[in-house]
């Protein structure tokens, strides 16, 4: 069984892609791109999964100091990379929409210019005509080639308010005016342009001459709308309107799409889709809600695929290695779940895409064997007639520097080849432990979706609650380690010293912030001496919640083309019992609004503790499993004045009485391989065989690549932080029969299940 796709029979090779590739330590070589057509659903009987296989075929570039005729530009632009304006012509800061002509050409339009009004009055406000000179298998220059371009314009006079060039003939319309970030063509050839100052849409005639006054959102106006009125409250927020606009296969609707939440929002993940009607020149009332994975991400591009089901790009503003969402989701306008938010399936994971022909390579971050488009603006998606997908950059000239470190970022186009093919699932699941919290600080959702990327199968957080019974992530509830909660010198006073499971603990405690409160913090890396490289990321990432992780694993697709798993587990569970914030309901209620409350969900929750598991076992069908310790007890036996122990639960007496309320057993490792008096991996307990005579599975924890957590034999050198040799303490255990693996790095535990389960 293997993640290869059984088409191919090439060997398991590493992919050293830390240095060149999207956040990827270790990868099976064609392993890492399976994506799924459609999710598929947790009941199929089929050993294979049918998905495709995002591949790129063909890529392009343009210089990001490239400059166009026309007055010179950026004369208020901020200074970055080595770049200081003012430049002799016009810049092209990136493509934030395009359109396939058919004919090898496409338009495609930049923005306002340099990102606000104030510094983008010399910005012309064009529409170019490019002819990609591909880049492909069988070579090719890879440049985009600039035909012509249309100004945008109101040399009719249609506008009512103050232009930067009010007193000219042509009147064009600068990045001061307006600021254009989307994009469609009409039947009649004009252009439909959504924007954001407003947020208006706009349309022009094909030469670029406004035809109509702006179409207005009637009750969201943006900090920069010109008709916004003295002591008027802005409902659209800053830069956030119509970064994304599709149109209906007739081109009758248009539907664009807000690009963050509302002000007044109380879902700040909520963005809102609206359709209007090019021949009433109106709002049809019509709207539907999306929401993202996560409150900060934003909706970047849209596009019609046919009637009623369109593609949207939702991404983060980080860059680079940081990257966590460049995404392309698929949504059904007809289809919503429980909550009222429309179903999306992944379509496109654009950190994770194959490159077997090399193209690009040596550009920089995320152009290795796995190709990427690590931009801060991913802006751009389109269909081709083939079904492969075009995506495109807003480099936001001269600020983006995603590939090369301080070299600013070329404008961009690929075309991924969305390839199907069948994978037959590895039989040994591979769980992120944290996420990938050997690359990543843990309990972030950039750990989880890179844990995604190497090929996990289940994204493990562990479940806290906060004041007012929100469950969040973190790997215990004091986040003095975890956070930057001591640098907030409002949160000084919290301070405090509790006991927890018997044991008194300083810090600041989940349970003592409200969400609102804890959402102000951010993540940091909790072995900075061990994995200093994570603290590079230090100070970058919000706290998840439970629903978010579920969120991100429910539409996101392992390297075995699956939907991937969530493995919560209950972090002392007796211990906010006593608090009044009992962690199982409001987990049993997660489940439930994500659809993965039945027994056939990729989903597993786990407890050192026994009493909450056997009431979720009451509460819930989803899969059940009993963490093990090497040494100490269940709390809730010492609450309960039961005197068994860990070793009595991994008894054969104990395994049975475990089945009777759980699925599997998460073991410590030397419960299942002790180690020797000189910390050398000894012989196999009979724990494995006897857990699967009880009918349990064996998962277990937790398998890291630094020396410190490896026996003695399998060391590299004496420093404690470099890596030895993981991938043989894994093949000893599974050849022992674990059925599952916990890794903080699972890029590397990936390539070692595959490559025993080919050679099985």
């Amino acid at each position: 069984m293997s993640r290869i796709p059984t088409r191919r029979v090439p060997p398991r090779l590493l992919v050293a892609a830390a240095a060149t590739a999207t956040a990827v330590a270790l990868l099976p070589t064609s392993a890492a791109f399976a994506q799924p057509v459609a999710a598929a659903p947790g009941d199929s009987q089929s050993p294979y999964v049918q998905t495709h296989v995002p591949t790129l075929v063909a890529r392009a570039t343009l210089s990001a100091d490239h400059l166009e005729p026309g007055p010179a530009s950026g004369t208020l632009a901020s200074s970055a990379n080595g770049r200081t304006g003012p430049w002799d012509g016009q810049v092209i800061p990136g493509f934030s929409a395009a359109i396939d002509n058919g004919d090898g050409t496409f338009w495609a339009q930049p923005d306002n210019g340099f990102g606000a009004k104030g510094n983008s009055a010399d910005f012309l406000l064009r529409n170019y005509l490019v002819r990609p000179a591909w880049q492909t298998a069988a070579g090719g220059a890879g440049e985009i080639e600039i035909e012509r371009f249309v100004s945008y314009n109101d040399r009719n006079q249609v506008l009512d308010f103050p232009i930067v060039n009010d007193g000219t003939a042509e009147r064009l319309l600068t990045g001061a005016d307006f600021d254009i970030e989307s994009v469609v063509k009409a039947k009649d050839g004009t252009f439909w342009v959504g924007e954001e100052f407003g947020p208006f849409l706009l349309h022009f005639d094909a030469e670029g001459t406004l035809l109509e006054k702006p179409f207005s959102l009637d009750g969201a106006k943006s900090p920069q709308n010109p008709y916004l009125q003295p002591g008027e409250t802005p409902r659209v927020r800053a830069s956030r309107g119509f970064e994304a606009l599709a149109a209906s296969v007739n081109g009758r609707y248009l539907y664009p799409v807000v690009e963050g939440s509302y002000a007044d929002e109380s879902d700040l993940r909520r963005r809102e889709i609206l359709e209007f009607d090019t021949r009433a020149g109106a709002y049809t009332g019509r709207t539907w809600s999306y929401q993202t994975d996560q409150e900060p991400n934003v909706i970047g591009d849209a596009f019609t695929v046919k009637n009623d089901v369109l593609l949207l790009i939702e991404r983060d503003d980080f860059e680079g290695e940081q990257s966590v969402t460049k995404r392309v989701y698929q949504v059904d306008l007809r289809r919503t779940d429980a909550e009222g938010y429309l179903e999306k399936s992944l379509m496109l994971d654009a950190l994770r895409i194959a490159n077997p022909h090399g193209l690009g390579a040596g550009d920089g971050y995320g152009t290795g064997e796995i190709y990427s488009l690590p931009v801060q603006s991913f802006e751009t998606v389109v269909q081709l007639k083939d079904g492969s997908l075009l995506i495109g950059n807003d480099n936001n000239y001269p600020g983006n520097d995603a590939r090369i470190p301080g070299t600013p970022d070329d404008t961009e186009f690929a075309i991924i080849d969305l390839d199907k093919t069948k994978i037959e699932p590895s039989t040994v699941s591979l769980i992120g432990h944290r996420g990938a919290s050997g690359s990543r600080p843990e309990h972030t959702l950039a750990a989880y979706e890179t844990a995604i990327v190497q090929c996990a199968d289940y994204i493990e957080p562990d479940v806290v609650s906060t004041k007012d019974g929100v469950l969040v992530a973190r790997h215990e509830n004091e986040i003095g380690g975890t956070t930057d909660v001591a640098s907030h010198p409002e949160f000084a006073a919290r301070k405090t010293t509790k006991r927890i499971d018997g044991a008194s603990v300083t810090g600041w405690f989940t349970e003592d912030f409200t969400f609102a409160e804890l959402r102000t913090l951010r993540a940091k890396e909790r072995l900075p001496q061990t994995r200093p490289a994570n603290t590079a990321f230090d100070g970058l990432y919000v706290i998840p919640t439970l629903d978010e992780v579920m969120d991100l694993a429910r539409h996101s697709v392992s390297c075995d083309g699956r939907p991937v798993g969530v493995y919560p587990e209950t972090k002392h569970p007796s211990y906010f019992d006593s608090i009044g914030l009992s962690l199982e309901e409001p987990l049993v209620a997660a489940l439930k609004a994500n659809g993965l409350d039945r027994a056939n969900a990729p989903v597993i929750l786990q407890s050192f503790e026994t009493a909450n598991l056997y009431d979720l076992d009451g509460m819930t069908d989803v899969t059940l499993a009993q963490l093990v310790n090497a040494s100490g007890r269940p709390y809730d036996f010492t609450l309960a004045g039961d005197t068994r122990t860990y070793k009595d639960l991994v008894t054969p007496a104990g395994l049975a009485e475990i089945a009777t309320y759980a699925d599997g057993v998460g073991l410590e490792k030397s419960v299942m391989i002790p180690r020797t008096a000189d910390g050398r991996l000894g012989t196999p307990t009979a724990v494995i065989a006897d857990a699967h005579a009880a009918g349990l599975t064996v998962h277990g924890w937790t398998f890291r690549a630094e020396n410190q957590f490896l026996p003695v034999d399998f060391r590299s050198s004496a420093d404690p932080a470099a890596h030895g040799d993981l991938d043989g303490e894994i093949r000893a255990f599974v050849a022992a029969g674990m059925d599952g693996v916990f890794s903080d790095h699972p890029g590397i535990a990936a390539v070692t299940i595959d490559t025993v389960t080919l050679a099985g």
